[in-house]
């Protein structure tokens, strides 16, 4: 029960591996507040789940919802001891150039601004309590780039620096921020990423992982819940690659 009385937001909870930090929080003892814009599948896990959880259809893009959210956090757990940013998107493997301008502001909007807009909502809520943990979900592709997703690997090297900056800053105010860098798992990302899902594809992924299988939601859950645990009071802007060795 690492978690035992804290309360957590998790965006992006719903379904992944944002789910598989949702259910292991819940297991050690938090509560949580699922965040998704897929409402319905929020609301079904927290069901799932029982009492410790409650599904909020959110778009963290939008401003408006993500005052909600805290408000809604605020109001039911009197206050927000962990925050996960893990809502993401990508996109297919494409040539630079032949990303549309759509895409991009989709994959900005969420990958990134949401981060902006819920520290700016929950922070203030941590800085008056004094304490809190936030956890940012980057990507190997931030720190080791494939080709043809480079929108998507320059939205989660910002993620990083954003980590290690928030890190800083806040450190005096008892708030800690940390990253995960997963690799590519079994999630409704991995077929965007591959742009199509055959076993060519999916044996030339797992070749680049040393330990030969991909990132899975219960391995997020596990590193999540110890980065946002006081196990892990002495860490702050680190970004944990939870990938197998594919960044070595």
């Amino acid at each position: 029960m690492k978690l035992l009385g804290k309360s957590a937001i998790v965006t992006g909870g719903a379904s992944g591996f944002g789910a598989g930090i949702v259910r292991r929080f819940v297991e050690e003892g938090a509560r949580v507040f699922i965040a998704d814009i897929n409402g319905e599948a929020a609301i079904e896990l927290a069901a799932e789940l029982g009492e410790a959880a409650t599904g909020l259809k959110v778009n963290v893009a939008d401003p408006g919802d993500v005052a909600m959210l805290v408000k809604t956090a605020t109001g039911s757990a009197g206050g927000i001891d962990i925050l996960v940013n893990n809502a993401g998107v990508g996109h297919k493997p494409q040539p630079m150039e032949s990303l549309s301008e759509e895409e991009f502001d989709r994959l900005f909007d969420v990958n990134i601004k949401s981060i902006y807009l819920t520290a700016r909502a929950v922070v203030p809520v941590m800085k008056e309590n004094g304490s809190g943990a936030i956890l940012n979900i980057g990507s190997t592709g931030g720190v080791s780039p494939r080709p043809n997703l480079t929108w998507y690997n320059a939205s989660k090297g910002w993620v990083i620096t954003a980590t290690r900056s928030m890190a800083i800053e806040l450190a005096g105010s008892g708030v800690r921020v940390n990253a995960l860098n997963p690799v590519a798992g079994e999630t409704p990302l991995l077929k965007t990423f591959m742009g199509e899902d055959t076993p060519e594809i999916r044996a030339k992924f797992l070749a680049s992982i040393p330990l030969g299988r991909f990132s899975t939601p219960e391995d997020m859950g596990a590193a999540a819940c110890f980065l946002c645990s006081d196990d892990a009071s002495m860490i702050t802007g680190v970004a944990l690659e939870v990938d197998g060795g594919r960044c070595i």
